[in-house]
């Protein structure tokens, strides 16, 4: 965590000219870099590797849903231009930011780091958990680069297509296994069911809240990212809206001024 906040203080040091990072995006990287530190140290980490199937999930949420798109908002356009650059990704982040791209290997990634096998492999070892951990915010960003990407190329530039993208990738299709998972009546991951339990609580109660956590737990994030696309859009309609309209009111202003006049009287 120290070594990412350190590299990204260093690079604002050296933006190019006519280019500054705001104070804001530094509070936004800074802050996605804290809660992923939470996310990932004691005890949310520890329970979360060994202990209950719910914190699990939580820290899958937090990962893709809060660390994801704050560290994608946090980092300014020439920064990240320079990253892709000098790792010559241009090809590959360029197709990932691709919806359908985007949004099934997001999916897949959540199928995969949450089927029984995948769990109870990887849990049973740090750099098993390590993994799983870097596969998550690796899908995060991803999922997340067409919506907030910081290089203009690969944001999608439709609000209705960002907000059915949202919808689809992020809300639809991760309330299936939420649901398996609520709904089972036996536990799926021997990791947990053979744990210590934690304050009493069982292991199906604890995997059935899991279920819970992925089906509702990304409600807020997503809805209220689409009610801010949804402002935006209304926003910019109505500006277009005036702006159409200005120069034909000027011109109907106009004409009724320098029309002229054949009346006698007049």
């Amino acid at each position: 965590m120290l070594s990412l906040v350190a590299s990204y203080l260093v690079l604002e040091r050296r933006p190019p000219k006519g280019h500054d990072i705001r104070s804001s995006q530094r509070s936004l990287f800074i802050g996605g870099v804290l809660l992923l530190w939470l996310a990932t140290d004691w005890p949310l980490g520890l329970l979360g590797a060994s202990y209950l199937a719910s914190a699990h999930m939580a820290q899958f949420l937090i990962y893709t849903m809060v660390v994801a798109p704050l560290l994608l908002l946090g980092t300014p356009e020439w920064m990240a231009r320079r990253l892709v650059s000098r790792f010559r990704l241009h090809r590959l982040v360029g197709r990932c930011s691709r919806p359908v791209t985007a949004g099934l290997l997001f999916n897949g990634v959540l199928i995969l780091t949450h089927s029984p096998w995948t769990v109870d492999n990887l849990r049973v070892n740090q750099f098993g958990s390590f993994a799983m951990d870097a596969l998550w915010l690796l899908g995060g960003l991803v999922v997340w680069i067409p919506i907030v990407s910081p290089i203009a190329e690969h944001k999608m530039t439709s609000y209705p297509g960002r907000m059915a993208y949202l919808f689809l990738a992020l809300a639809v299709v991760p309330a299936v296994p939420g649901g398996f998972l609520t709904f089972a009546t036996f536990p799926l991951y021997a990791t947990y069911e053979l744990a210590p339990r934690v304050h009493g609580l069982g292991a199906t109660t604890d995997q059935q809240l899991a279920g819970l956590v992925m089906k509702l737990g990304g409600i807020p994030v997503v809805w209220g990212t689409i009610v801010v696309l949804m402002y935006r859009w209304s926003e910019i309609s109505r500006a277009e809206g005036e702006a159409s309209r200005a120069p034909r009111t000027a011109l109907l202003g106009t004409g009724g001024h320098d029309q002229p006049s054949t009346e006698p009287d007049q």
